[in-house]
């Protein structure tokens, strides 16, 4: 199995869309990530009635953070319809500011047909390169 198989997998595996209140539905959209050291974090989205939701590719990144890792090699977030889409600006952002080298972060475009996009080409002329420098 190769490793966006796994990752489409793993995030396809804690999709659950769930009501959590008449406020709240989670688990819509699910995503999952591999380290550069290899291990894979997931998350789902938190869909609120206001401004407060968060999306799973940044759930994923939370749950990273929490065990003490920072850099993606690899991330693919998936609808619930099992199709992929592409990471919304907050979270190209949130994976920007992480480390110097994120703009190379391999992310999955479309599943069937393998395409993939550096984060750098989906951010391009980012605005916080030279604070890394």
């Amino acid at each position: 199995m190769d490793q966006w198989t796994e990752l489409y997998n793993e995030a396809r595996r804690v999709q659950k869309a769930w009501e959590v209140s008449p406020f709240i539905e989670a688990g819509g959209v699910a995503a999952a990530l591999l380290t550069k050291k290899g291990t894979v974090y997931v998350g789902v989205c938190i869909d609120t009635a206001s401004s407060l939701g968060m999306c799973a590719e940044r759930n994923a990144i939370a749950n990273m953070l929490t065990n003490g890792e920072s850099q993606i090699e690899k991330i693919v977030a998936v609808l619930s319809d099992g199709s992929v889409v592409a990471p919304c600006g907050v979270c190209r952002e949130s994976m920007m500011q992480l480390a110097k080298d994120s703009g190379e972060i391999d992310v999955l475009l479309d599943y069937e047909e393998r395409k993939v996009s550096k984060l750098k080409e989906l951010l391009p002329n980012w605005w916080g390169s030279a604070r890394f420098s």
